[in-house]
């Protein structure tokens, strides 16, 4: 199951997002989103948890608790749909 981990404080590592989802089972993979242009995190990011179980009990333990200072969001990734281009130019 891929989990979205939202509200993160940007000094988060990929090991502390780790840490707090491998006391609910086995994590196999720590995606934390980077801007870019910054090379910042973008406060946000996904776990992957092949037990649904597990990746279940993370979800209901871990939404709303404190990680460095900030409550995370955590709950189930939605697919993601495709984007329009809304761009204007001006000339």
């Amino acid at each position: 199951m891929n989990i979205y981990v939202g509200n993160l404080s940007y000094s988060v590592n990929d090991e502390d997002i780790r840490a707090a989802f491998s006391e609910f089972g086995t994590v196999d993979s720590v995606d934390i989103i980077i801007d870019r242009s910054t090379g910042r995190s973008k406060g946000f990011g996904f776990v992957g948890m092949s037990n649904d179980a597990e990746a279940k009990a993370a979800i209901e333990g871990l939404n709303n608790k404190d990680l460095d200072g900030r409550s995370m969001n955590v709950n189930e990734a939605k697919p993601r749909t495709e984007r329009t281009q809304t761009r204007s130019y001006r000339y």
